[in-house]
């Protein structure tokens, strides 16, 4: 795969965090709890750090971006998994927390092929 597929790739995974972050954002339980608020503006930093050399076919600096903020997506993304339980239980919760992690994981591995994910 050549840098311009894997960014299309990523991008194309980055649409199931941003449904994720669009679900936490205007959950009730956002208003009240401030870890489930860091966990969507990490997201949404995530996708606005790509947005500029996605919307320029820039791959090189998409991939360099996504390289760079990938930590703190990952971290998000493990927030999220642990505080998930405690703020509800319903299925809608679970669920996003499923797809963010095989998301989030599925880019790291396109971010770096040799790595293994947790």
């Amino acid at each position: 795969m050549n840098d311009h597929d894997t960014m299309q790739t990523i991008d194309t995974l980055l649409s199931h965090v941003w449904m994720v972050r669009a679900f936490l954002k205007h959950c009730e339980e956002a208003e009240e709890d401030e870890e489930l608020c860091d966990v969507h503006r990490a997201l949404y930093d995530y996708m606005l750090a790509l947005g500029a050399p996605l919307k320029a076919a820039d791959s090189e600096a998409y991939l360099k971006a996504a390289r760079k903020k990938y930590s703190k997506l990952r971290k998000a993304t493990e927030l999220f998994q642990e505080i998930q339980p405690e703020i509800s239980s319903h299925t809608n919760f679970q669920m996003a927390c499923h797809s963010l992690v095989a998301a989030v994981e599925q880019v790291g591995k396109l971010l770096d092929p040799s790595a293994t994910q947790s």
